[in-house]
């Protein structure tokens, strides 16, 4: 469960490693890179991530220089993420009808551009890119764009091109400062939505109307409430359930639910999802535009 931040540090950690990097390639109707190689700024985006959109083009520009492609990836609005789980009633009500919490939608709708665009959110499109190299050229690549700093071995900052993009967006300051910045700003945001008496006063609301539906109440905290009885959804599910198979206790590969014994499983998911989403619809409303103002890693209201 991905949470919500604006904050540089985390979007200079979406850019990925060696395995992340990618070649030339659509998005799924995302903004893509332009002849020149180069993402185009929407007009409407907020400071923080048009920065995201200048670090994609600098480390483009700076792989360039070293010889190799890189495709800058298009960062997500996290506000747009949020749509589908809870931020926009319509739209979630919508997407939980066809998908429930998306935990065996996957299997049931194969390709289905909904749970398998979440799911997939990690893949880029240079790893076709990455893939064509060979070993020897596929290390100088990796090291070329660099990696996060290793805190055992002093490093502050990211390796590489992704250093030096980072350093000519966001200054000066350290991605580990930055980091620890980011983290006291989500603790502080996670104490202010935590402390608000009328999201309190809803969350509670929300836990008695779920306990009435029999579904268990673990936290009534307003930044862990709205994606509780989803986190249970995915806990309580069977090795196999997701796209990607799961691995066993000796760590050897499962296979997959088939489809017909996934179908009765995402009806009740989606039963589960609708009650979630109709007890919670009071809270959401009250809670996502302060959210969204004021995000924070430590949890939200999917």
């Amino acid at each position: 469960m991905a949470a919500v931040s604006l904050l540089p540090l985390l979007a200079a950690c979406g850019t990925g490693t060696g395995t992340g990097s990618e070649s030339p390639a659509s998005d799924g109707g995302k903004t893509t890179a332009g002849s020149s190689g180069q993402l185009d700024i929407p007009a409407d985006a907020n400071a923080d991530l048009k920065k995201q959109y200048l670090l994609e083009n600098a480390i483009a520009a700076c792989m360039k220089k070293q010889g190799f492609t890189y495709t800058p990836v298009p960062p997500e609005d996290p506000a747009a993420s949020w749509a589908t789980d809870g931020a926009d009633y319509a739209l979630t009500k919508k997407y939980r009808r066809k998908y429930g919490f998306g935990v065996y939608a996957g299997i049931v709708y194969p390709g289905d551009a909904g749970p398998a665009a979440r799911q997939d959110s990690n893949k880029t499109p240079n790893a076709d890119y990455v893939a064509t190299l060979t070993p020897e050229q596929k290390a100088a690549y990796d090291k070329a764009l660099g990696a996060f700093p290793d805190p055992k071995a002093g490093e502050k900052n990211w390796t590489g091109c992704q250093g030096e993009a980072d350093k000519k967006v966001y200054g000066s300051a350290s991605a580990q400062e930055r980091g620890t910045e980011t983290e006291n700003r989500n603790q502080a945001n996670a104490q202010a939505l935590n402390g608000d008496p009328k999201l309190v006063a809803l969350a509670q609301s929300y836990a008695s109307c779920l306990r009435k539906e029999g579904i268990p109440v673990t936290t009534t905290q307003p930044t862990g409430i709205g994606e509780m009885v989803k986190l249970q959804a995915l806990g309580s599910a069977p090795a196999g359930a997701g796209v990607v198979a799961g691995v066993d206790e000796d760590g050897n590969s499962q296979e997959t639910l088939g489809k017909e014994e996934a179908l009765p499983l995402l009806t009740k998911d989606i039963e589960l999802a609708m009650r979630d989403l109709e007890c919670g619809k009071e809270f959401r409303a009250a809670y996502f535009p302060k959210f969204l103002k004021a995000p924070t890693s430590g949890g939200g209201a999917g």
